[in-house]
């Protein structure tokens, strides 16, 4: 279930969603990694990977510089922690997206047994947390984040708006 953040979350946390405060510093890597992708000519979605307070992976979106469909932030820092980390499930680890995830970066979190979700930007077209097919909701997902979104909604968000409109000229 995704938890939107509301009047009833602490200061703190309203602070960093609306930008008064510096953004939880996975944030900012995943945000960092995001920019960098759009550069490359990247649709600019970045994510970092957190355990025990640690960031263990930051990737950004890669399919056309690496000529795989799959590579999608998530998956990459998926992979990457789970190498750094020696082992397939990252049960005591948390995951930084600037965008929601799309059904198959889903699938792979519920599969690496991901602790929590936190994401910036909700995607309407392509996201599966809380839009589509709400991937965590299906009885037949095994394991289940918790889920926190709009944690750099504003920043990521216009990170994309900025990359596509630049790419419509």
């Amino acid at each position: 279930m995704t938890v939107p953040l509301t009047a009833m979350d602490s200061p703190a946390r309203l602070a960093h969603r609306e930008g008064m405060f510096p953004l939880p510093e996975p944030m900012r890597a995943a945000l960092d990694a995001a920019a960098a992708a759009a550069r490359q000519g990247e649709v600019p979605v970045g994510a970092a990977i957190v355990r025990k307070g640690a960031i263990v992976a930051v990737a950004a979106n890669a399919p056309r510089t690496c000529h795989d469909p799959t590579a999608h932030a998530e998956m990459l820092a998926i992979r990457e922690a789970a190498r750094h980390l020696g082992r397939d499930r990252l049960e005591d680890c948390d995951l930084w997206v600037t965008l929601e995830p799309c059904a198959m970066c889903a699938g792979a979190i519920a599969h690496a047994r991901i602790a929590r979700l936190y994401y910036g930007a909700s995607d309407p077209k392509g996201g599966a947390v809380e839009h589509g097919p709400r991937f965590f909701a299906q009885p037949t997902c095994h394991h289940r984040p918790e889920v926190y979104s709009g944690i750099g909604e504003a920043q990521a968000g216009e990170l994309l708006r900025a990359f596509f409109r630049e790419r419509r000229g």
